[in-house]
């Protein structure tokens, strides 16, 4: 039994850890991000063209919708509630639906992965979690690993990339890239304050004119009409037509306008317009700048993953300016502090059931013998998972518990009877004693434990819509109970008879019994 459990602990590295099993949902997301700079209208062609690779991979007859979501949401509403990482008119979603009889989603991710690299090499793209539990483990991160440097100094977005190069050559790793994009073009406005105040003007008078120009007064102004005819509010916007608004002279051709002001001054008279770069998008945690590391997962667990990506990261940490950080957040983090609770409270389920069976048996010896069929449970979902190729993840450690709860009630059931046996009017020895429990339990003992197997057998394939996250938990029970079950029948007795050689101490309360049942008689 001892080289049995070492064998089966041997297998534990291979088993892989994942924090919730992968379910297919039947669609996807895919977050295309075009050149920086780039146009609406022109981000639209590169959409479609991505699109019309997505239907050369996919079958016509899987797919069901194909929607795009191009650039940024107008209204400030549906930011803030939206979930994606779209960060400017150069990137947005492709969402696709498949029919209900599809190939795996995970293989046409893995073929887009290769397809789209190789055709749009200036162009990123990486898949965001399309359901919604998915989107709950990973906190709202597009990606389930999340590496953040945390800091003000200004290396801060090399140190990025040089983690997203060592992170590329992780086996299992995808969709590696950095969130932020600090390169973004743009138009520096100065105004000649002293040439303005000489006008009449302020540099906030510009702005707010520049504001409504080019994005409308919805959100500096908003108004709204009200249709009487069907109750429906309509909101008024006024904005520069954007075909209008195509070269630099356009812009500075803005008329600037006042309250006190007669007329309006071109914004040419009081600014000069200049080219430069910035961030795009800066992001912050508590307070301080971060730069994100996003990295996803595709054939491989997560946890193999994650056990990579921290060494990176430990190697990194020596190499920080001071005042900058690195921490590893997303799924990955709830994974391990979720293993480490539920590693700790089966720890405690053992040892409290110990110390109560140590009451019950009023003695040391039984409950350890008891317990001596949860390495056998423990071996068989070893066992089990690693042959049906299931990893280590909540299902799969919430069956671990279902299963050694029902082997130590059937380990009970034969110490008990094997004490009754020793305590009869023909007392027994250890071993004969032993001999008749696992004689006279095996029907119960396999009752008990085949009923929970076959209850479990459904779960165990994974069949109907979500059934994935079922499929660990009941492959678990049921290894750890065909395992559990042979040692509470075979080894359980062994031991028994081993360390119950010494003569048996009955219960008082029993002994009082059975001599009133003697006198009796």
């Amino acid at each position: 039994m001892g080289g049995f459990v070492l064998i089966s602990l041997c297998l534990v590295p291979f088993l892989g850890r994942d924090f919730f099993p992968a379910v297919d949902a039947g669609q996807f997301r895919l977050h295309v991000r075009a050149p920086v700079g780039t146009r609406l209208e022109a981000t639209e062609e590169r959409f479609y063209e991505v699109g019309r690779v997505i239907r050369e991979v996919i079958p016509p007859n899987e797919i069901q919708n194909v929607l795009d979501n191009i650039g940024l949401p107008v209204s400030g509403i549906n930011l803030a509630f939206s979930d994606n990482a779209t960060i400017s008119s150069a990137d947005g979603e492709i969402l696709v639906a498949l029919n209900a009889k599809h190939k795996p989603t995970a293989q046409y991710m893995r073929i887009l992965r290769e397809r789209l690299h190789h055709d749009f090499p200036d162009m990123e793209f990486y898949f965001a979690a399309p359901d919604i539990v998915s989107q709950i483990l990973n906190f709202g991160i597009p990606a389930p690993i999340d590496i953040q440097i945390t800091g003000r100094d200004p290396k801060g977005y090399d140190i990025a990339n040089e983690i997203r190069s060592r992170i590329t050559q992780i086996p299992g790793a995808a969709d590696v890239h950095v969130h932020q994009v600090v390169h973004g073009p743009d138009l520096r406005v100065n105004v000649d304050r002293t040439r303005a105040q000489q006008i009449g003007l302020t540099q906030n008078d510009v702005a707010r004119t520049m504001l409504i120009s080019l994005s409308s007064s919805g959100q500096n102004a908003p108004n709204f009409w009200l249709n009487f005819q069907n109750g429906v509010n309509y909101q008024v916007a006024v904005q520069t037509p954007q075909y209008k608004m195509d070269t630099l002279q356009d812009l500075q051709n803005t008329p600037v306008v006042a309250q006190n002001l007669p007329r309006p001054e071109l914004l040419a008279n009081l600014a000069t317009v200049e080219r430069r770069e910035s961030p795009i998008i800066v992001n912050h945690y508590d307070v301080q700048p971060v730069f994100d590391v996003l990295a996803n997962v595709q054939g491989r667990d997560l946890g193999g993953v994650a056990g990579q990506v921290s060494k990176v990261v430990n190697e990194f940490k020596s190499k920080l300016p001071r005042g900058t950080f690195l921490n590893v957040r997303g799924q990955v983090d709830g994974m391990n502090k979720s293993f480490a609770g539920i590693g700790a409270g089966i720890l405690f389920a053992i040892v409290l059931v110990y110390f109560l069976m140590t009451v019950n048996f009023q003695s040391w010896t039984d409950p350890f013998i008891i317990i001596m069929a949860l390495p056998g449970a423990l071996c068989g979902i070893i066992w089990i998972l690693f042959v049906t190729g299931t990893t280590l993840n909540v299902p799969s450690l919430m069956g671990a518990i279902m299963a050694i709860g029902v082997a130590t009630a059937n380990s009970i059931l034969v110490v008990t009877f094997a004490n009754d046996e020793r305590c009869g009017e023909h007392p027994k020895n250890a071993h004969d004693a032993a001999l008749s429990a696992g004689f006279t339990r095996l029907r119960p003992v396999i009752m008990t434990a085949l009923a929970m197997i076959i209850g479990m057998l459904p779960f165990s394939f994974g069949l109907g819509e979500g059934g994935e996250q079922n499929a660990p938990l009941g492959r678990a029970v049921i290894g750890g109970l065909i395992v559990a079950t042979f040692a509470t029948l075979f080894f359980v007795p062994v031991v028994y008879s081993m360390l119950r050689k010494a003569e048996f101490t009955c219960d008082e309360d029993e002994e009082f019994e059975r001599q009133e049942q003697r006198e009796r008689a």
